[in-house]
């Protein structure tokens, strides 16, 4: 049964069973407020979100039945603009509010929301407080920076295992904001725990994500003479970091992230070029043999036909996602009131879902638990899985190409 006919006859089933409720529910629109930093300096990756949310309503109303307005917010990289972007959105009628891809202004947003009684699902922000702060209308699907660390630094100990390498000595850069600084938060906790891990970080540098030089850095980077860059960055500053390593000349064994976004991202590719190769970053990535992958590309496909969903999945995908779980909140609250959308958010139970890990469900603090990883190497100007074995479509390069040891 072709998916537009499986969808008619579960109407037709509803109607019959005596539940019309549930095709009537779906003459009233969901207005969601989607908030994303679609400029500033985390413009590109706002932007890339963007595109997750602007297919989500053709193939959810396919899926669900469910009529979606979008209603978007460009929050500039400001958190200050995010809180008031928020309350306007709220004002003009939004149900309910997804993004915003910035722990900072995920947690501005969440305190508008709660004040509100709004629901808010959040689509990609890690800093663990968001979700601990006892809140009942903020819903998050995505990693903590804890989940983002430990299962980062899983994955290099997979990567040196599956490259046969046995880096001794790391120099951590990280950027200053509030993610970075939860993520540093959650390496300082979690390196001690893995012994199986060979290495050991010799120096810590921060540095803000805004910057436009990093000469100093780098400088420093490279004279810690370390095995390799363990690096959390966004991705402006990632490019002005490779950038400074060439002219540098600094080659180490290679770039890993243990859970950031910027060299994954389809503007590190273009403006890097060759430079952009071997990068690696260890991300919560899409499940590309998963059906509803296959759904959403097409759909990407068609509303972008120069680009490739590969170097959006990460954002496109949880966006998508988040925009979901409101929409079959919404099918089964039957309602835009905002508790009872809220209630219906928290018994969340989607299995049949794009990203890696298991399905869709919220703990008692909005949390989603067990959203899986993957290691990601930039191979051919693409991001490729290579890491865990049964998702991956190519094998590892570590140490990268250049390399030479001191």
């Amino acid at each position: 049964m072709k998916r537009r006919q499986f969808t008619q006859a579960l109407a037709a089933a509803a109607v019959a069973t005596g539940f019309p409720s549930l095709v009537k529910a779906q003459a009233q629109k969901l207005k969601i407020g989607i908030i994303l930093p679609r400029s500033g300096y985390l413009g590109f990756i706002g932007q890339s979100c963007q595109k997750g949310a602007d297919l989500a309503p053709g193939v959810i109303k396919q899926m669900l039945g469910v009529d979606i307005e979008l209603m978007n917010a460009d929050f500039e990289s400001n958190v200050d603009t995010a809180r008031t972007r928020a309350e306007r959105l709220i004002q003009e009628g939004a149900n309910v509010l997804v993004g915003p891809f910035d722990s900072g202004a995920a947690s501005a947003i969440a305190q508008v929301a709660e004040q509100r009684g709004v629901p808010f699902v959040i689509n990609i922000a890690a800093a663990p407080l968001i979700t601990e702060q006892g809140y009942k209308f903020v819903f998050r699907n995505f990693q903590t920076a804890g989940d983002i660390v430990r299962n980062g630094l899983a994955l290099i100990g997979d990567l040196f295992q599956a490259t046969n390498t046995v880096p001794r000595t790391a120099v951590f850069m990280h950027v200053n904001d509030t993610f970075g600084q939860a993520m540093a938060k959650g390496i300082g906790a979690f390196m001690p725990r893995l012994t199986q891990l060979p290495f050991k970080i010799v120096d810590t540098i921060s540095y803000d994500p805004a910057a436009k030089d990093l000469t100093v850095e780098v400088s420093k980077a490279k004279a810690a003479n370390a095995d390799f860059l363990l690096l959390v960055c966004r991705l402006n500053d990632a490019i002005i970091l490779r950038r400074e390593m060439v002219k540098q000349r600094w080659n180490p064994m290679g770039i890993v992230s243990p859970g950031s976004p910027g060299m994954y991202e389809e503007q590190y590719f273009k403006t890097l070029g060759k430079l952009s190769e071997h990068s690696i970053s260890n991300v919560p990535w899409y499940n590309p043999r998963a059906e509803l992958t296959k759904v959403v590309e097409k759909a990407f496909l068609k509303q972008n036909p120069k680009d490739k969903l590969v170097f959006h999945g990460l954002n496109a995908g949880f966006t998508f996602e988040a925009i979901l779980i409101a929409a079959d909140a919404f099918k089964r609250a039957r309602s835009t009131d905002p508790k009872t959308l809220a209630d219906a958010i928290r018994q969340t139970n989607i299995s049949e879902k794009m990203m890696l890990g298991g399905p869709i469900k919220f703990n008692e603090k909005g949390q989603v638990e067990g959203i899986g990883s993957a290691c990601v190497q930039n191979l051919n100007l693409l991001p490729t899985v290579v890491l865990p074995t049964g998702a991956a479509t190519a094998k590892p390069v570590f140490p990268v190409p250049g390399y030479k040891k001191a």
